[in-house]
C-alpha cells in the first residue's frame, strides 16, 4: 500500500516538473520573440528578422530587401485652412455681370504668335490695373483664341469693350508702327532739335520724351546722320502690327572664371568653374491704336546691362607640391539700366524718347578697339556711355502715313501709374 502512494507521489512530482519545464521554456521564446519587436507593433505580429525575410520575399530571399510596411494614411497631415464649396452662383453684390466678347476678327488674322489673345488681355489689364481683377468686387478675365469671358461690374465692362474695339477694328488692320533704335555718343543733338520738338510729359525721372511733326523728324534723322558718332540698333522698315509687341534685342554672353574647387586628383589640383554673363540691351514695344485712329496708346520697356570690368580676386590653392599656389576668380561689376513706361500721343506725329546717357546697349568687342593688328588703341578709363533714341512713327500698310479725321474728343493724360 505504501508502495503505491510513493508511485503515485513520484509520478505527481515528475508531471509537475515537466510542465514547469515547458512553462518555462515557453516564456524564453516569447522574451526573445518579443526582443525583436519593432516599437509600436502588436506581440501578435511580432517576428525575429529572419521570419520577417521569409515572409516578405521568400525563403532565398537576401537580407534587407522585404517590403516596407505601407504609410498609414491616418497619419497624414490635416489641412488648417477651412475649406468649402461654397455656393452654386458667382457673388455679385456690386452688380457684376457676366459678358463674352467676339475676338476672332483680331485672333485669326494674327499669325506672328501663337497666342494673340494674350496682347487683348495684357492691354486690358494696363488699362483697368491689375488691382482691379484681384480683391473686391470680384472679377473673373479669360481669353481663348475666339472668345473673352469677363465677370465684373457695367462700369468695368465698358472699359473692357472699348479696348475690345480697338482690336477688332477692320480698319486697324490696315496699320503698322515704325520703330527704330539709335545711339549718339554726345546729347548735345538737342540744341538743335529745340525748335522741331515739343516736350511730352515723362514719369521716370532722367528720362526725356517730346513730339514732332512728321517732316521735322525726316529733318532731325538727316541731321543725326551726318554724326561720325549715330548708330542705328534696328532695322530701319521694322513695322509692328497694332496691338502686338516686338522686341528689338542685341545681347551676348561674356564667359569669365566663377571659382575654382578643390581637386586633388587633377592638375594642378584644383578645378576652374566658369560662368557667363549676358550684356547688351533689349527693347519691348507694344502699340495700340484708339478706337477713333486719331490716338497712339504704346508702351516702351528698355532692359540695358553692361560689364564695366572684371574685378579679380587671389584665391589659395594649397597642393602637396605647390603649398602657396594661388589663382585668381573673377567678380563681375555690371551695370543695369531699366525703363517702362507708357505713352499716348497723336497719329500724325512721331515719338522721340531720349534715354538719356547710359551704359551703351551693343557690347563692345575687345577686337573693335584695335586700329592695326596686335596695336590696341587708347581705352577709356570709364566705360562707354552713349544717348539712347527711340523713334516711333505710324504708317498704313502700304507704308505712307495715315489719314487723320479732326473729331475733337478728350483725351486722358495722366494712368495714374498703369501700364
Amino acid at each position: 500500500m505504501l508502495v503505491r502512494i510513493s508511485l503515485v507521489t513520484v509520478a505527481t512530482l515528475m508531471a509537475a516538473v515537466q510542465a514547469h519545464g515547458q512553462t518555462a521554456a515557453s516564456g524564453s521564446q516569447t522574451n526573445s520573440t518579443q526582443s525583436w519587436r519593432r516599437a509600436g507593433q502588436s506581440a501578435t505580429t511580432a517576428a525575429p528578422p529572419s521570419t520577417l525575410t521569409a515572409t516578405a520575399g521568400g525563403a532565398n530571399s537576401p537580407a534587407g530587401s522585404r517590403t516596407p510596411a505601407p504609410l498609414d494614411t491616418k497619419l497624414a497631415r490635416r489641412p488648417v485652412t477651412r475649406v468649402t464649396s461654397g455656393t452654386d452662383t458667382l457673388p455679385n453684390g456690386h452688380g457684376q455681370v457676366w459678358r463674352e466678347y467676339d475676338i476672332s476678327p483680331y485672333t485669326v488674322r494674327v499669325t506672328s504668335t501663337q497666342r494673340p489673345e494674350q496682347a487683348v488681355v495684357d492691354w486690358i489689364l494696363r488699362e483697368t490695373g491689375y488691382e482691379a481683377w484681384h480683391g473686391e468686387p470680384l472679377g473673373i478675365l479669360s481669353a481663348t483664341g475666339r472668345t473673352l469671358r469677363v465677370y465684373h461690374t457695367p462700369e468695368m465692362q465698358a472699359v473692357v469693350a472699348d479696348m475690345v474695339d480697338r482690336f477688332v477694328s477692320s480698319e486697324a488692320e490696315t496699320r503698322t508702327f515704325s520703330l527704330r533704335v539709335a545711339t549718339v555718343n554726345s546729347p548735345s543733338w538737342r540744341a538743335m532739335a529745340q525748335r522741331l520738338m515739343l516736350p511730352v510729359t515723362v514719369q521716370t525721372s532722367g528720362i526725356g520724351a517730346w513730339v514732332m511733326e512728321k517732316e521735322n523728324a525726316a529733318i532731325l534723322l538727316a541731321e543725326l546722320r551726318r554724326r561720325n558718332d549715330y548708330r542705328e540698333h534696328s532695322s530701319p522698315h521694322m513695322l509692328v502690327s497694332n496691338g502686338q509687341s516686338s522686341v528689338v534685342s542685341a545681347m551676348r554672353g561674356r564667359g569669365y572664371i566663377r571659382d575654382v574647387a578643390l581637386r586633388p586628383d587633377v592638375w594642378p589640383g584644383y578645378e576652374v568653374q566658369t560662368g557667363q554673363v549676358d550684356e547688351g540691351f533689349s527693347l519691348d514695344f507694344s502699340p495700340l491704336l484708339s478706337a477713333d485712329m486719331r490716338m497712339i496708346d504704346a508702351t516702351i520697356r528698355c532692359h540695358i546691362d553692361q560689364v564695366e570690368k572684371m574685378i579679380p580676386v587671389s584665391l589659395e590653392v594649397p597642393t602637396a607640391a605647390a603649398p602657396r599656389q594661388r589663382t585668381k576668380i573673377e567678380v563681375p561689376q555690371i551695370t543695369h539700366f531699366r525703363f517702362h513706361e507708357r505713352f499716348r500721343w497723336p497719329v500724325d506725329q512721331v515719338l522721340l524718347v531720349g534715354m538719356g546717357m547710359v551704359a551703351l546697349p551693343v557690347p563692345v568687342d575687345a577686337k573693335a578697339k584695335t586700329l592695326v593688328a596686335g596695336i590696341p588703341l587708347p581705352v577709356p578709363k570709364t566705360p562707354p556711355r552713349a544717348d539712347l533714341l527711340v523713334f516711333v512713327e505710324a504708317k498704313d500698310r502700304a507704308g505712307g502715313a495715315p489719314r487723320v479725321t479732326t473729331t475733337p474728343r478728350n483725351e486722358a493724360t495722366s494712368y495714374r501709374g498703369r501700364y
